[in-house]
């Protein structure tokens, strides 16, 4: 039987209905909200490159980056362009129009979760760094290999917030504590400048202080897949819901509101990541929230796991 004490590598959540959301920075965190979760447990870090590892080594398990890309998906691309690969960030000469993602975010073919940065990169001296360059379906294929899920979007930030009701960060109102940074953000100016130490990649999970739950990298380091379909908290499903089950209804309204000519439904991912910065991205935060397509894979996303009661 699983108690609240045997669950190695793991954080007990006791359930409760919490205020969920916040009125203060983007739209779509927006309204505040009452939200029930039932107890859970949720891992202490993000997976990392050595838990997928075991993974992949156990059931020889082939992620989205990694498969051969379908012609007919194409059409009129050349078969010698149709190369596996995932998106990568790379910093810019100069300040850019922070409005045009495609100035900083490249697809490299041949990276995946092995080569995360492209072919010529691997992960020697990054067996404690968060996995990252994983689609949806291979977060959740780890997941239940591990006898786990993905969290829920509101099981995710209430662990987040670590106690703290009303304060933006997981760890309180400032920025940094005592000249501290308190996760793994851009220091600087995104994306063609930054002091950080070690420049704006992924850290070993747990190199900054764990929040009040004892959990680490809730902010920052990588964003987090969960199981969520991105949606307007103040959307209603409203005749959707007769031409199937919820989940379908949802989907289908689950897009991008920057792209809402692009209808490919996404999934809410949480936390912020090392390319965080307040000139362009202040969603190291419990309530921030962005879609992500299912498909997509990125230098910059990871996850981690709950198990529930």
């Amino acid at each position: 039987m699983l108690t609240h004490a045997n669950v190695e590598g793991m954080v007990w959540i006791a359930g409760c209905t919490f205020a969920m959301g916040s009125n203060d920075f983007y739209p779509e965190e927006a309204p505040v909200h009452e939200v029930s979760i039932g107890s859970f447990w949720i891992d202490r870090h993000e997976v990392t490159n050595a838990d997928f590892r075991r993974f992949t080594n156990a059931t020889g398990y082939v992620t989205v980056a990694e498969r051969a890309l379908d012609p007919k998906l194409f059409p009129g691309a050349k078969l010698e362009d149709l190369v596996p690969g995932a998106l990568v960030f790379h910093m810019t000469d100069g300040p850019v129009d922070l409005t045009n993602f495609h100035l900083w975010w490249r697809y490299v073919p041949g990276a995946n979760w092995r080569h995360p940065l492209g072919a010529d990169n691997t992960l020697d001296g990054l067996a404690s760094h968060p996995v990252v360059q994983v689609a949806y379906e291979d977060a959740q294929a780890y997941a239940q290999w591990a006898g786990k899920s993905l969290p829920t979007e509101a099981e995710w930030e209430f662990a987040a917030r670590g106690g703290l009701a009303d304060q933006i960060f997981s760890w309180g109102d400032e920025m940094n504590l005592d000249g501290r940074s308190m996760a793994n953000t851009w220091q600087g100016d995104f994306p063609w400048r930054t002091s950080k130490q070690g420049g704006y990649r992924t850290t070993p999970v747990g190199s900054f202080p764990p929040n009040g739950y004892g959990l680490f990298d809730m902010t920052g380091n990588v964003w987090e897949w969960t199981s969520d379909w991105f949606v307007p908290y103040s959307a209603t499903l409203g005749d959707a819901c007769c031409a199937g089950t919820r989940d379908d209804a949802l989907r289908r309204l689950s897009n991008d509101p920057l792209m809402p000519d692009v209808e490919a439904p996404r999934k809410v991912i949480k936390g912020g990541s090392h390319l965080c910065a307040p000139n362009y991205c202040l969603r190291f935060r419990p309530s921030a929230r962005s879609p992500e397509t299912l498909d997509t894979g990125t230098s910059h996303l990871g996850f981690r796991c709950v198990r529930r009661t």
